[in-house]
């Protein structure tokens, strides 16, 4: 199975730190090694990485690195990337003709959550994601930041940033068919270019599916305050 990795913004609030986020040192690697070994650890060797800003300096480094590693990494370039992060992710379309995981290159996670949602089975044209129900005081949330879910018997019924009643969060962690593509066309067709109105066009279809993550860690490394978090953790467990 092939893993495609959104790297494409520019990460502002971590910008005094790095010219590229996904190359942002974090507990002695790169923020986009924590991913890329996250997912290695369940014996996915390719990736489609799409960059953006400063796509050359991340290019630079991911191809001896991956060489060095055993890993096939292929880039894609986005010139939209300081646009909705749908964009990114069409942008991979002629990439990905089989069903294939997505990730974000600042989200750091335990690899069990990419192996327990692995085993889930996948209906054509469906998308799981992977999803947090710890609502209450979870010391590794933005609540102002992190999307959030809507869940009904398992079904994904809203998703957002600022969706009213949400009881998960999302943890950045799909296993997609390519009918996700599909569905972020007919969402930008809506005038909504963002991930998650792609998610809300499958969820109207029954097609948006929820894996609850139960206690398994992950943390969007997006500002200071989540960097220190990530860092004490992954010292911590490795």
């Amino acid at each position: 199975m092939t893993c495609l990795i959104i790297a494409a913004g520019r990460g502002s609030r971590l910008a005094e730190r790095t010219d590229s986020k996904p190359l942002l040192a974090v507990a002695g690697r790169r923020l986009i090694e924590w991913v890329i070994r996250a997912a290695a650890r369940v014996d996915i060797r390719d990736f489609v990485v799409v960059t953006g800003y400063h796509s050359d300096q991340l290019q630079r480094f991911l191809a001896p690195w991956a060489l060095q590693n055993g890993f096939s990494v292929a880039c894609v370039y986005n010139p939209d990337w300081e646009r909705e992060n749908g964009l990114s992710v069409l942008r991979a379309k002629e990439s990905l003709r089989d069903n294939f995981f997505l990730l974000m290159a600042d989200h750091i996670f335990d690899e069990e959550i990419m192996s327990k949602l692995r085993s889930q089975k996948i209906a054509a044209g469906e998308v799981i994601l992977a999803v947090d129900s710890r609502m209450e005081n979870n010391p590794d949330v933005d609540w102002n930041d992190v999307t959030k879910v809507r869940i009904r018997d398992g079904s994904i019924v809203d998703i957002g940033k600022t969706i009213s009643d949400p009881n998960a969060f999302d943890c950045g962690v799909f296993l997609c068919t390519p009918a996700i593509f599909t569905a972020l066309e007919e969402s930008a067709r809506r005038g909504d270019f963002t991930l998650s109105g792609g998610m809300r066009v499958l969820a109207e279809r029954g097609k948006a599916r929820a894996f609850d993550i139960g206690d398994l860690f992950w943390i969007d490394v997006d500002d200071e305050t989540a960097l220190r978090k990530a860092e004490s953790r992954l010292c911590r467990h490795g």
